[in-house]
């Protein structure tokens, strides 16, 4: 198999073959097997994808150590056994400045341009004072990721000085408060054992958390603040309000499941859910926008399921525009269908129907009165005025019958007719009319 290794080489076809006849004899074990540059022998059955090494770490060798993981080093020591020495310097510095040094701190180990001091006015070439220690130049061969480690050379004793600071305050602060507890008084002796404790060290949790031994008085409604573990523990319910399988003690009421604390249906049915202050969690889950989401999310997935790319995490816009547009077709499509039927069989006069409170003559309109009949609350009903038709004018008349009185008959003012259910005539009827009498007032006063 390693010979065929070499078919990104230009082989012939001869040796190709030759080739491929060692390959299947190793395979058959008339041919021994091929060995590695370490002298161990290679399986002949091994792929040649795992044989062929990337062409960045290819040796032109066969053998399967680009499969292993490099040797790490166990540290990164000297032969010594000592670090290398990171940010130090080697002995004292020079009294003068000395040639091809360091023109700005006057170290010889490095040049100019690659000085990392702060750039002086006059460097030390001119001054000849603060020049600075060689540094101390060392050969450490590095891999990739030791060059970038950020703990590379550090030394973890350091690391005790910043702990003995700490311990140093903690000492000082338990002195402090045994002062404190002193000034006071003593009111038992474990106080006292606390202060004898403060001069010979003890652990927090038993004096040094005063501070939080009152976290679980100064708790927020609706949470709880765990001082052993130092973390905050949130309830699902403000202690102040009634739990849900509180609301209703019936057995038969709405189911209360007790690992989630949800209860869906509306524990008390007969009343409205408006004036509850638990009405179920189906009832916030089905108020405001969320039906409207429901039916975007569902016209979603049947769109998808028709072809249509539309998502409504993904572009909520583009969905929010197409239901609408399919909305209005859909409403505009009901009506046509609405007008054919209509049109083809009748019947539109019954869908004109009046409203419900006057079809069963009853309404949701609360009225409450006093015992002598004085509306107490609610709204007055409107007494009917009349069982005849008001205001109802015909023949062209602008008024009713009844509306004009002259001469021990009645008619009507717009035209000064008499007679009833006649045409009006307008102004000119009433023109007619004066003439008429004013003959007659003529007639009358001759005939004298």
């Amino acid at each position: 198999m390693s010979g065929l290794l070499a078919a990104s080489q230009k082989l012939s076809k001869e040796e190709y073959r030759r080739q491929k006849d060692l390959d299947a004899a190793r395979k058959a074990g008339t041919a021994p097997a091929e060995v590695d540059e370490e002298g161990r022998e290679i399986n002949p059955h091994t792929p040649q994808f795992m044989l062929k090494a990337p062409w960045y770490i290819d040796t032109g060798k066969p053998g399967l150590k680009h499969q292993q993981a490099p040797t790490k080093k166990l540290g990164r020591k000297f032969d010594d056994g000592g670090w290398y020495a990171r940010g130090q310097r080697a002995g004292p510095a020079a009294t003068k400045f000395r040639k091809g040094a360091c023109e700005n701190c006057g170290a010889l180990t490095h040049a100019t341009r690659d000085c990392v001091e702060r750039p002086r006015k006059k460097g030390a070439k001119w001054t000849g004072k603060n020049i600075q220690a060689d540094e101390i130049v060392q050969e450490v061969d590095l891999d990739w990721d030791e060059k970038r480690d950020r703990w590379n050379g550090y030394d973890p004793k350091e690391h005790d000085k910043v702990i003995e600071e700490y311990e140093r305050v903690e000492e000082e602060r338990k002195k402090i408060k045994a002062q404190e507890l002193d000034k006071q008084g003593l009111v038992s002796s474990e106080e006292a054992k606390k202060i004898e404790g403060a001069n010979e060290g003890f652990s927090d949790d038993e004096y040094g958390d005063d501070d939080d031994k009152y976290a679980d008085q100064a708790d927020m409604p609706g949470q709880h603040v765990n001082t052993k573990t130092r973390t905050t523990i949130r309830n699902l319910r403000i202690r102040e309000d009634t739990a849900k399988y509180l609301i209703n003690l019936d057995v038969n009421s709405a189911y209360y499941d007790p690992k989630t604390r949800s209860m869906r249906e509306n524990p008390l049915q007969d009343k409205d859910p408006n004036d509850t202050n638990f009405a179920g969690d189906n009832f916030a889950r089905y108020s405001g926008d969320a039906p409207n989401m429901a039916k975007a999310q569902m016209f979603a997935w049947q769109a998808a399921n028709r072809g249509n790319e539309v998502h409504l995490q993904a572009n909520p816009t583009q969905l929010a525009l197409l239901h609408k547009q399919f909305e209005q077709q859909k409403e505009k499509v009901r009506d046509t269908n609405k007008e054919g039927i209509l049109a083809k069989y009748g019947g539109e006069e019954h869908l004109q129907r009046p409203p419900t409170e006057l079809l069963l003559a009853q309404s949701e309109n609360y009225v409450e009165y006093s015992r002598t009949g004085k509306i107490v609350k609610g709204q007055e009903r409107a007494v009917a005025r009349s069982k005849y038709e008001e205001d109802v004018f015909i023949n062209n008349h602008t008024s009713v019958w009844g509306s004009f009185w002259a001469d021990g008959k009645w008619g009507y003012k717009c035209c000064r007719a008499f007679i009833k259910n006649s045409y009006c005539t307008g102004s000119a009827g009433i023109a007619a009319a004066e003439t008429a009498s004013a003959k007659a007032l003529l007639a009358t006063g001759s005939s004298k």
